[in-house]
């Protein structure tokens, strides 16, 4: 597609420019022609006052060498004789037209041009005192009649160069725009045929392949779900089965010994290992999330409100203010949705839990060039030592708190090469501040420059029936 925008751009220019280039090529041709003869007229009007006062050799020999032209040896004149006894016919400067051209002027009365050696001659008839015609010859070099036109040829050849090229720049722009697109879309399916589920595509470029996009990573999500639900159900079968192969066991314990006894009672036991082995291959087995492309992961604030629809009905029970901000349009993220909405139960599950009921908090989503920043800011006490908070992880810390929550934070943020801080709120109390990267998941470590500060992790307690 890109190439083929590119070579319908050259032929249209191109048959643009020739289709103006040469008429105005010719039309410049012409103009330099008439400019020389046009300056040849002026040079021989110069001479007609002089012929109609005198016919001497002397005063029009003083006339040419006074214009231009008879002084660079280009004007003849050519007066023929009188009629009278003893005259003769005049003749000066050197004559270059033929003499059927002149006999031919004369008799037409009107300007001619004839050619020469080596360029072409003005013939201007002039009326003088004797009644006869005279000839001004005027000579124009080929150079003057072409003079400037190789140059003019030049330049628009120049132009029409230029604007061949622009054109196939622009063209070439415009078809990346659209072929890039078009290549990620089609590289991300082939990604997903060959079982990268987490191949997901930018949400960019024209909006015939956004909305592709849009219907791709719909798609892939539903996939995803799909592929979820059917180890479930396998694992689920799978388990079903655990019962009649109980009482399978059971059955050839009792049959005794002998050859036929034991092959039954190994199969039996081949069969329980094989079931085990489905069932924990299932329930452990999860979908390929890796990032397959700036666009793989979720719609972070899709998710925000989502759960921010759940923890409302406890917050409203309980008397606490909610604000959401920066929600009201997609922000992508590298990662997987039950990660992000595992995180956020864990932030918000610790203010319902660490502060008294009608506290405020807040949610707020940044979408920067670089990172998505989640800030999850309370009303409450705050936190004494942050990094304390951060550190405990996996260990139970002295207020009963388990560190967890905030240990799922931390690992979804240096997933993606962000981190996990905490602060001040401008509510007063605790900030959390996740760094989401949005160069794709693994391989890179948080930023040193930030110092790390955390919040007490734990499970939501439920004062009150909250609906699913």
């Amino acid at each position: 597609m890109r190439w083929a925008l590119v070579k319908v751009a050259l032929a249209v220019t191109t048959m643009v420019v020739v289709a103006f280039a040469v008429p105005l090529g010719i039309v410049i041709k012409e103009m330099a022609r008439d400019r020389a003869f046009s300056n040849a007229e002026r040079q021989a009007a110069a001479i007609g006052p002089t012929l109609s006062i005198t016919a001497e050799r002397g005063p029009l020999e003083r006339a040419v060498a006074s214009t231009q032209a008879g002084a660079a040896g280009r004007i003849a004149v050519h007066v023929p004789a009188s009629g009278e006894p003893g005259s003769r016919a005049l003749e000066i400067g050197t004559r270059r037209a033929a003499q059927l051209d002149l006999a031919t002027a004369r008799r037409l009365g009107r300007a001619s041009v004839s050619e020469a050696s080596g360029g072409f001659a003005l013939l201007q008839p002039t009326a003088i005192a004797s009644g006869k015609i005279a000839i001004v010859e005027v000579y124009v070099p080929e150079d003057d009649v072409a003079a400037g036109v190789t140059t003019a040829w030049l330049l628009l050849a120049g132009v029409g160069v230029a604007l061949v090229l622009g054109s196939v720049a622009v063209a070439d722009r415009l078809g990346a725009r659209m072929v890039q697109p078009a290549q990620r879309l089609a590289g991300a399916a082939h990604a997903l045929g060959e079982g990268k589920l987490g191949a997901r595509v930018p949400e960019e470029g024209p909006s015939e392949l956004r909305s592709a996009a849009v219907a791709f990573n719909s798609m892939a999500d539903q996939v995803v779900q799909l592929l979820a639900n059917e180890r479930e159900l396998a694992a689920d079968l799978s388990h079903r089965l655990r019962t009649p192969l109980t009482v399978l066991r059971l059955n050839a314990a009792s049959l005794g010994d002998g050859p036929a006894a034991d092959q039954t009672r190994a199969a039996v036991e081949q069969l329980e290992r094989e079931v085990d082995t489905i069932i924990r291959t299932a329930r452990e087995a999860k979908p390929q999330t890796a990032a397959a492309g700036p666009g793989a992961g979720c719609d972070a604030a899709e998710v925000v409100r989502e759960r921010m629809d759940f923890w409302s009905a406890l917050a409203e029970d309980e008397g606490r203010k909610v604000r959401v901000a920066g929600v009201d349009r997609p922000v992508r993220i590298p990662v997987a949705r039950p990660e992000l909405a595992a995180a956020l139960d864990a932030l918000l599950g610790n203010v319902f839990r660490h502060t008294i009921e009608g506290t405020a908090f807040s949610v707020d989503v940044h979408n920067g060039e670089d990172a998505v920043i989640v800030l999850v800011s309370d009303a409450g006490p705050g936190i004494a030592d942050p990094e304390a908070a951060l550190a405990r992880g996996n260990s139970t810390g002295k207020d009963g708190s388990t560190g967890l929550g905030l240990d799922i934070v931390r690992r979804v943020a240096e997933s993606t090469g962000g981190d996990v801080r905490i602060g001040r709120s401008v509510l007063g109390g605790t900030e959390v501040r996740v760094w989401i990267g949005l160069d794709g998941f693994g391989g890179r470590t948080p930023r040193e420059a930030r110092r790390r500060t955390g919040h007490r992790g734990g499970a939501v307690r439920r004062r009150k029936r909250v609906p699913a």
